[in-house]
This record gives structure tokens, C-alpha cells and sequence, in this order.
């Protein structure tokens, strides 16, 4: 296996997908910090208070499409130019193969998840450092790896079990766009108020009205399935990060575990069963 990530990596330097990923991840996280550091100079000389924290994890939930996009045409590529057959034909085995694959797509995430990381730090002039404290990033940052790893696999399975490069891109894209929309309806779902409170017209004027139920509020066991999704997709844990509300980051992390697991076990015993055409 050495040898299969030795090529690997070194495909992995050439690669031009790659290279775009991490020059327009930069971009964006850099351009979105500036950005951020332009209202909250404003918003600060006004009186509101505003930190680093609010703005640096709000790339969260996009680390996954950049994952799609490069695990889907970087495994895809592997397919369409027969290096997967050449490789079972010279002797390596398919389990190492599919781990290689995996390892490789990992990396780059992680290069992704290093360099949206490094571009936010542009704001630290305005806003300060983290107000969270030096554990809180680092756990956070270690969310971040993992529910990269989780995506990994999900592509990865994607991408080694399907043969044609456009379509595989096509899948995996769509995948990550429709469980970050899953997780962003649950997440809003989980923002519906209690109570419905608004302005009556009496006597007296405009006055604020007696709060009253409000029939779209997610209550009981429903809300708690809402939450507990949450924390376990990849695509929910993003969007938690982004707005510093992660709080069962132990549960987060142990989810992306079972998934990176699970969808490596799947993918190694399946890709045994392929006909590599």
C-alpha cells in the first residue's frame, strides 16, 4: 500500500482540480473575512460588539461540495484512464487500492478544511482573536477534520463504484447540495419560536400582543430526531459550526467515526465485487 499512496500523492501534486480547490478556497474564505471585517468595523463603531468567532467556522458547510468535486474527478480520472484495472493486473489488492483512494481524497480534504482555516485569519487586525479560547478552536478544528473524513467516505464509495467520470461528479455534487439542504430545513425547523408574539392596534396606540403558541414550533420527540440528525451528518454538524451552535461535539465526532467506518467497509467489499471494465 505505500506504494499505491506514494503515486498517489504524487498524482495528488500534479493534480490541476486540486490546485483550483485550494486557490479558490482561499479566495473565499480571505474575500468573505474582509468582508465580514468591513461591516463589523461599522457595526462595531456603532456600539455592537462583534469577534472573530462570529464569522471564521461560516465556510463549514461548503467543505463538503469541495470534497465532491475533487474525490468524484480525482477517483473518476482513475477509472476513465484504466489505472484502476492496471493496478489489480501489476498485483495490488482491492481493499489497498479503495484505501489508498481514500487516504489521498482524506489529505486533500484536510489541505481544503487547512486553507479555508488560514484565509480567515485575515480578520484577526479588526476582530481580535478567538474569544472562544484556544480549546474551543482546536475542538472545532478537530469537528471539522472528522466530519471531513465523513464525506470523504461517502464520495469515495461514490466514486470508486462508479465508472463514469461525468456522472460520478454529477452524483456526488448532487449528494452534498441535497444533505446540506436536508440539514440547513432541519436546522431552520429547529429555529421556529415557541411562541408567536406581535403589535396590536388599541386605544392606547400600538402595543405588543399577548404571546400566543405557535402551531409550526418542533416540539418533543420530533425535535429531538431534528437534533440528533443534526449531530450526526456531515452536512448538519456544518452548519451548527457555522453558527457556534455545536453542542454535543462528542456525538459529532463519534457519527462522523461510524460514517467514515461504515462507508469504507461498504465501499472495500463492494469494490471487491466490481467488474473493472
Amino acid at each position: 500500500m505505500g506504494n499505491l499512496l506514494t503515486a498517489g500523492f504524487y498524482r495528488l501534486g500534479k493534480n490541476k482540480v486540486f490546485w483550483l480547490g485550494m486557490l479558490a478556497m482561499l479566495a473565499i474564505s480571505a474575500g468573505m473575512m474582509l468582508n465580514a471585517s468591513r461591516q463589523a468595523g461599522v457595526m462595531m463603531a456603532e456600539g455592537y460588539l462583534r469577534t472573530l468567532d462570529d464569522y471564521y467556522f461560516k465556510l463549514a458547510p461548503v467543505i463538503g461540495l469541495f470534497c465532491a468535486i475533487f474525490a468524484s474527478l480525482f477517483i473518476g480520472t482513475e477509472h476513465s484512464e484504466g489505472t484502476l484495472r492496471n493496478k489489480i493486473v501489476v498485483g495490488r489488492t482491492r481493499p489497498a487500492i479503495y484505501l489508498a483512494n481514500y487516504v489521498i481524497c482524506f489529505a486533500a480534504g484536510v489541505c481544503f478544511v487547512v486553507v479555508w482555516l488560514l484565509g480567515g485569519l485575515v480578520g484577526i487586525p479588526v476582530l481580535g482573536v478567538w474569544e472562544m479560547g484556544a480549546n474551543g478552536v482546536l475542538l472545532y478544528v478537530v469537528t471539522a477534520l472528522c466530519f471531513t473524513g465523513a464525506w470523504t467516505g461517502m464520495f469515495t464509495l461514490l466514486a470508486m463504484l462508479s465508472s463514469n467520470k461525468a456522472t460520478t461528479a454529477v452524483l456526488a455534487i448532487l449528494l452534498a447540495l441535497g444533505l446540506l439542504v436536508a440539514a440547513a430545513l432541519l436546522y431552520n425547523g429547529l429555529c421556529v419560536p415557541e411562541l408567536n408574539s406581535g403589535m396590536v392596534i388599541t386605544k392606547n396606540g400600538m402595543e405588543m400582543a399577548e404571546p400566543t403558541p405557535n402551531p409550526n414550533y418542533v416540539s418533543g420527540m420530533k425535535r429531538t430526531l431534528y437534533q440528533l440528525v443534526l449531530d450526526c451528518l456531515p452536512s448538519g454538524q456544518g452548519i451548527l459550526m457555522a453558527n457556534r451552535e455545536l453542542s454535543r461535539p462528542l456525538l459529532s465526532l463519534a457519527a462522523s467515526g461510524v460514517i467514515a467506518l461504515a462507508t469504507t467497509a461498504a465501499g472495500v467489499f463492494a469494490f471487491g465485487k466490481k467488474d473493472l471494465k
